[in-house]
């Protein structure tokens, strides 16, 4: 998908449905989680990295616009990719493909934050690096690929 380095794959399990055999909107925003966990893993040397310096990276705000419903056992692409990143804030972005068609996207926006006093603190360098040669195409400073119930995908 054009713009995005990274995707991960999830299969809907019937326990993500409603009343109405759909998806739950809530869903969405945990796959969100999923791929943006993965993307640290692939790029970044996971989120444990980041606890590991200190820092906690809080979320701000959510968006999903939802276009198509997604159904028990479909299998679905959650596209990644980190964008506006400054400061003490930067902002996933997010598609959801099923098939080849984007049925949901949307956003998430960050803060860093020092993990003792949940006061905000700068990325650090290595992260704002290894986002830049995510985002650049190029490996980060992580060989192995991710998530152990879903699967991850470069490009």
């Amino acid at each position: 998908m054009d713009g995005f380095h990274f995707s991960t794959d999830v299969r809907v399990r019937f326990f993500e449905t409603d009343a109405q055999g759909i998806v739950h909107n809530a869903n969405y925003l945990v796959w969100f989680e999923i791929a943006r966990v993965a993307y640290l893993e692939e790029f970044a040397g996971g989120y444990s990295r980041l606890r590991q310096a200190g820092i906690e990276a809080l979320v701000l705000e959510s968006h999903v616009h939802y276009r198509e419903p997604a159904r028990f056992d479909d299998r679905l692409r959650i596209h990644a990719r980190c964008a506006d990143v400054r400061g003490a804030r930067f902002r996933y972005e997010y598609a959801v493909e099923r098939d080849g068609l984007v049925i949901a996207d949307g956003w998430t926006a960050h803060a860093t934050v020092d993990g003792d006093t949940l006061r905000p603190t700068r990325i650090p360098d290595w992260l704002v690096e290894a986002i830049s040669a995510a985002e650049g195409g190029r490996r980060g400073p992580r060989e192995a690929p991710s998530a152990s119930s879903s699967s991850a995908r470069r490009g």
